[in-house]
């Protein structure tokens, strides 16, 4: 009932909004004697907030037209390579006319990202692809919204998710030779199950695996996130947050968690943030300052869109991954395609490199639980792993903005190259690779913690934290 309630208010309140719209283009135009006015800018400025506080907002494109690949300029072209009912997988094939940055194009490795299944689209890791795109060949998960899945489509369980991304290392793997699988949040604890039963078969696993913010082991430093998850029961989840997609949709009647919810969830969690960001566009409106305006309509067109997540899904989930732990626990087991039950066992993983990232300041994924994953994944050897964290970085500091730009990503294209080798050949390392060291973070004020780039720590390090 409460879906149907909200798409009510919402279409109620969208010829309203784009009254508004109208309203604040009138009063902005020169042209119109009514924008000459004193208060002309300040009626248009409180128009313009109502219509972006009350439209609707729709998935975002990926948008991403060229990348500068050393000082060439290199088209984009994105496609999709595999149409699942659930998610497509997304790849962004670059050209170019210029033979040496062609030669270097085909010799850069090819990276799978695995979007987060959590309320927001893909077009979240926008930054993360565009910056990833200078250096590999890159495909994403593009996860679609549960409220336009057709219900002869069927449900879809964790399990599928972690068949899914199976199916598309394999998919990459068949094209290259191998891969490098990066997962953003969410998705570390599904990678790190598919990863755990191709090498349980003895199949070919990806060359190295970044895991970014991650709840791999969610008692550690748990935040409100967490908190939630842990103190509900499963009851009161299926009770309270599921329900049927209205008739207005290709997917109605399928039972999901709707995106409106969770969005309500994340502003719930920094609502006075929110306020002094919308106050701000405000008087940047008044003031005519285009380039702060622009900057908070790109964040809140990609920050406002959210989508369903089938039930099944969200609810395996939330017992699996916070309230069970199966995955610390080894207690974990996922269906393959025939029906077939497999044990998660992150301890077969050998020949995969590991590299974790965590953000200092995280309040999604709290210190410790991304870098959980070494201590599950006891056969990498210690010169195959290596673990991060962000000084002054915050969730989405960690895969956009500039300290992914400046920090992590150097990081990661580091660690991916010294792990390319597709001949399987590893090559023998050097005394001052095999020689684990700890570079401790000193803490000094946030201004310099800003300043300061982030310290690796080797396996050992992991092991003292816990």
């Amino acid at each position: 009932m409460l879906y149907q309630l909200y798409e009510t208010q919402r279409s109620i309140m969208e010829p309203f909004a784009d009254l508004a719209q109208a309203a604040a283009k009138m009063y902005s135009n020169p042209l119109n004697p009514m924008g000459n006015s004193p208060l002309a800018q300040r009626v248009s400025a409180s128009y313009e907030l109502m219509h972006r506080l009350g439209k609707d907002y729709v998935k975002p494109e990926f948008g991403i037209r060229t990348v500068q690949v050393g000082k060439v300029d290199v088209a984009i072209h994105e496609r999709v390579e595999i149409n699942k009912p659930f998610c497509e997988l997304r790849r962004f094939k670059r050209f170019s006319d210029d033979a040496p940055t062609l030669s270097t194009l085909k010799k850069q490795p090819a990276v799978l990202i695995v979007a987060p299944l959590s309320g927001h689209y893909a077009t979240l890791l926008r930054d993360t692809v565009k910056t990833m795109l200078k250096d590999h060949k890159v495909y994403i998960t593009d996860w679609k919204n549960a409220r336009l899945v057709p219900l002869a489509d069927g449900e879809f369980h964790l399990d599928d998710y972690v068949n899914y991304v199976q199916e598309f290392i394999r998919h990459v793997q068949g094209v290259y030779g191998n891969c490098h699988v990066v997962s953003v949040c969410q998705p570390t604890v599904p990678v790190l199950a598919a990863v755990s039963l191709m090498a349980s078969r003895g199949e070919k696993t990806p060359l190295s695996m970044t895991m970014m913010g991650g709840p791999i082991d969610a008692r550690k430093s748990p935040t409100a996130v967490n908190n939630l998850a842990m103190n509900k029961s499963f009851e009161w989840f299926e009770n309270n947050v599921i329900y049927k997609v209205p008739s207005n949709f290709p997917g109605a009647g399928r039972r999901v968690y709707p995106g409106f919810l969770q969005h309500t969830g994340f502003v719930a969690m920094n609502p006075d943030r929110h306020a002094t960001s919308h106050y701000d566009y405000f008087k940047d409106l008044i003031k005519g300052d285009d380039a702060s305006t622009e900057a908070h309509r790109k964040f809140y067109d990609e920050y406002n869109a959210v989508l369903d997540m089938d039930a099944d899904y969200y609810l395996e989930t939330i017992k699996t991954v916070f309230q069970d732990y199966n995955l610390v626990h080894g207690t974990w087991n996922v269906k393959n395609p025939q029906g077939k039950a497999e044990l998660v066992r992150p301890q077969d993983i050998s020949t995969t490199a590991l590299l974790t990232v965590e953000g200092e300041l995280d309040d999604i994924s709290g210190s410790g639980q991304t870098a959980a994953a070494h201590g599950l994944c006891s056969n990498i050897k210690p010169n195959n792993r290596k673990h991060l964290e962000v000084p002054g970085a915050g969730h989405y500091g960690i895969f956009s903005g500039r300290r992914w730009r400046d920090v992590v990503y150097p990081e990661v294209v580091k660690f991916i190259l010294a792990h390319n080798d597709v001949s399987g050949k590893k090559k023998p390392a050097s005394k001052a690779a095999a020689k684990p060291t700890v570079k401790a973070a000193a803490k000094t004020t946030a201004k310099a913690a800003v300043k300061r780039t982030a310290k690796s720590v080797t396996s050992k390090a992991v092991a003292r934290k816990k």
